[in-house]
């Protein structure tokens, strides 16, 4: 049987909206495409709120911003600009240096629409149709919200749009040395030492370390003691320039000094022999984090210091 050009562009135009929402539809009328089950890339059990809180914490240490991508599982239209993050390779990196991407499902679960509260907060954003992104700052304000419509180019999302929406709206690269002033001021006038923690994003150990100094257990013994700034030697002004000032040029990812609060460096991560600790995995590795924060932090207790060593014991 010859299929018409005028039958292919009528079918190419059912299954173009089969996958995807509109803005004249809401999101929870737009019917569920039949046939063979994608990988789910929304998680229904999450809390959103919980979501972004994750991500705006880490989003401040690492002067970042937030993208949030209201979507569904069934929404086709959503999975082909998750493809198109994962496969592009400059969207990709743009993503993994200046967003912490936050995916908020939106489907109906048990009857009723999931994160509705999530979804009011933001103005509502899918009533422009999914997937919807809104971009927030590190403080956690609404920069823009953008429906993903204008970026299509017919079958699926074009690239290029993409890529400018995301660098139109990264952050401000912050300066390295400004950041360090700010720290000890604070330091001073808190009576704490300065943790400086030199990271880059594609350093999968510097997250292990990122993720070990946010856990709520850590974080309470460990912000008594320091005041934290990271530094990323890739994004930051000065980045590179700070690390090789503060003797990390050749020490490799992460790596970490601690000054008093005149800047003056009173330990970091080098164990002779064994050089940059790292991120503290191995026993030897461990003690000598210990050993450094027992130095520089007196006022912490032997507890306090056995609850940081426990959280580095811990497999993640």
């Amino acid at each position: 049987m010859q299929t018409t050009r005028s039958g292919l562009k009528i079918f190419s135009l059912f299954v173009l909206l089969a996958g995807h929402t509109h803005a004249a539809l809401a999101a929870e009328d737009v019917p569920k495409p039949t046939g063979s089950p994608r990988a789910e890339i929304y998680d229904k059990t999450a809390d959103g709120e919980k979501q972004i809180a994750n991500a705006l914490a880490k989003a401040r240490r690492n002067h970042q911003r937030v993208l949030l991508q209201f979507g569904a599982n069934w929404c086709g239209w959503c999975h082909k600009l998750h493809d198109l993050c994962k496969s592009d390779k400059e969207i990709a990196r743009e993503l993994r240096d200046e967003f912490l991407v936050v995916l908020i499902d939106v489907d109906k679960v048990d009857g009723k629409p999931h994160n509705a509260a999530v979804v009011e907060k933001y103005g509502n954003p899918t009533k422009h149709g999914l997937p919807v992104m809104v971009v927030l700052d590190a403080d956690g304000k609404q920069l823009t919200t953008q429906e993903t419509g204008s970026l299509e180019e017919g079958d699926h999302h074009d690239p290029a749009k993409v890529l400018a929406f995301l660098k139109k709206w990264r952050a401000p690269a912050p300066s390295a040395d400004d950041l360090l002033k700010s720290a000890l001021a604070r330091a001073e006038k808190e009576k704490k030492a300065v943790f400086v923690q030199f990271s880059a994003p594609w350093c999968v150990w510097c997250h292990r370390l990122d993720d070990y100094l946010l856990r709520p257990e850590i974080a309470e013994v460990f912000d008594r003691a320091f005041v934290t700034v990271k530094v990323d030697v890739d994004r930051f002004r000065g980045g590179k320039e700070f690390n090789a000032k503060h003797g990390g040029e050749n020490q490799g990812l992460p790596y970490f000094v601690i000054l008093d609060s005149e800047g003056k460096k009173i330990g970091d991560s080098v164990a002779a022999p064994e050089s940059n600790i790292g991120f503290p995995a191995s026993p030897s590795e461990i003690a000598h984090f210990v050993k450094v924060v027992r130095k520089t932090a007196p006022g912490l207790s032997e507890k306090d210091l056995s609850v940081l060593e426990a959280g580095l014991s811990k497999k993640p």
